[in-house]
C-alpha cells in the first residue's frame, strides 16, 4: 500500500483540499470565504495554502477589486488527482 500524501494528510490541509475539491477545476473561492468555512485564522490558512501551492495542488490568484486586494484560491488538476489518490489510499487503509 502506498503512503498517504503527507502534504494533504495534515488536518488543516486536508480540510482545505476537501473544501476546494467541491469546486470545479476552473472555479475559485475567495480567501475570506474559505477562511470562514474552515474557521481558521488568516495566518494559519495562508501558511497551509502556501504548502499546497508549492506542491502544485492549488493556485492562488491575487487581484485588485476596486482599490482593495483580493485573493482567490482554486484546486489544480494535479490537486484533484492527488486528492483522489489520497482518498483511495485512505479507503484501502480503512
Amino acid at each position: 500500500m502506498a503512503e498517504l500524501d503527507p502534504v494533504i494528510h495534515a488536518d488543516a490541509r486536508l480540510r482545505v483540499m476537501s473544501a476546494l475539491n467541491t469546486l470545479g477545476l476552473n472555479e475559485t473561492m475567495s480567501f475570506p470565504k474559505l477562511r470562514e468555512i474552515l474557521a481558521m485564522t488568516a495566518g494559519n490558512l495562508s501558511t497551509h495554502l502556501r504548502k499546497l501551492e508549492d506542491a502544485g495542488y492549488i493556485s492562488q490568484q491575487k487581484v485588485i477589486e476596486g482599490r482593495s486586494p483580493a485573493t482567490y484560491v482554486g484546486i489544480t488538476p494535479a490537486g484533484v488527482a492527488a486528492f483522489d489518490a489520497y482518498k483511495r489510499q485512505l479507503m484501502e487503509l480503512l
